[in-house]
């Protein structure tokens, strides 16, 4: 079976090696040729479905709970495992017991235990929590390893198509091109820097909480660390507002004084697909089966999402396999 696959950012590669898997001839059109345009190139790649669940719903940890092991399975040895932690500056111990009150799968870490998971936090948090099941992997690196073993398989990628019809099933990956196409879909801006330092090094993604800029600080080596990331109800895609920038840079130096004097490597902003409910769907319209409305969720749910549009597609071929036998 043939399949089109329209969109190359996590969720059109993860579909395509679903599918891949499963037997089916793929084809990816992706008009911008690389992932710059892909909201998936400003991800935190955080597999932290516990943490997540805290401002979520329940479906986002049941569909995400296995997401490390999924992306193992996908491109094996790109996946940390060393967990998650979660911070707050003293005045604000309150966010923890309410983060703590909305979630489960961690363990309360005195400054002790915090300094012996982070040394360079070494004194400057009294309490935490840590969720040891978490994981986290580089989302550029993971797109690229992922599309280059797609194309060593036999996956084609192209600009563009003048004629679907060739194709038994198109399935639309394709994130926020769809703004104003699907119903209910909307945008949430997210914004985010890149920052590197020798002077701080973390292992693991740190979550900073604050009543008014919650943030997270995942390492990517060599000093380099993203920091991310705002959540603004519009689909304004021009680039990084001020206070935004502000918020970020001050919770970065609210974790280590240290990121003050870091160098500001890139900033950006993109924009998130999402639903009224933040919870992703995949939909038939017609020919066509669309993936959408990942969220802020992107590399955790994907794999999941991706197994249930290929589901959708086989489905799509038994039925048609069993119309014309009849």
């Amino acid at each position: 079976m043939r399949v089109l696959v329209k969109g190359a950012g996590v969720a059109g590669l993860t579909v395509a090696h679903e599918l891949l898997r499963r037997g089916a001839e793929v084809m990816i059109v992706d008009p911008s040729r690389n992932f710059r345009q892909a909201a998936s190139w400003l991800a935190g790649g955080m597999l932290a479905p516990w943490c997540e669940r805290e401002s979520a719903d329940a479906a986002v940890l049941e569909r995400g709970r296995d997401s490390a092991d999924r992306w193992e399975g996908i491109l094996p040895g790109k996946v940390v495992r060393n967990g998650t932690l979660v911070v707050a500056p003293n005045r604000d111990q309150s966010e923890l017991k309410r983060f703590a009150s909305r979630t489960t799968g961690y363990r309360w870490v005195d400054e002790r235990e915090i300094a012996i998971l982070e040394p360079s936090l070494d004194g400057r948090f009294r309490h935490g929590l840590f969720f040891p099941q978490e994981a986290h992997l580089s989302p550029r690196e993971t797109l690229q390893s992922l599309k280059n073993d797609l194309s060593a398989k036999g996956v084609t990628f192209v600009d563009e198509i003048a004629d679907d019809s060739e194709f038994a099933e198109i399935v639309d990956c394709t994130g926020a091109a769809r703004l104003g196409q699907s119903p209910e879909l909307r945008g949430v801006r997210g914004e985010m820097l890149y920052l590197q330092t020798q002077e701080v090094t973390l292992t693991r993604p740190v979550r900073l909480l604050h009543p008014r800029f919650p943030v997270y600080i995942v390492p990517r080596g060599e000093g380099l660390f993203m920091v991310g990331a705002t959540m603004i109800e519009t689909d304004f895609e021009g680039p990084i507002t001020a206070r935004s920038l502000m918020e970020l840079l001050n919770a970065a130096y609210a974790l280590h004084p240290a990121f003050a004097d870091a160098a500001i490597v890139e900033i950006g902003a993109g924009i998130r697909p999402a639903f009224p409910d933040n919870l992703p769907r995949v939909t038939r319209e017609d020919n066509v089966i669309i993936l959408n409305g990942l969220y802020r969720h992107g590399f955790l749910l994907a794999p999941a999402m991706a197994a249930e549009a290929a589901d959708m597609v086989f489905s799509g071929e038994t039925k048609r396999r069993s119309s014309r036998c009849a």
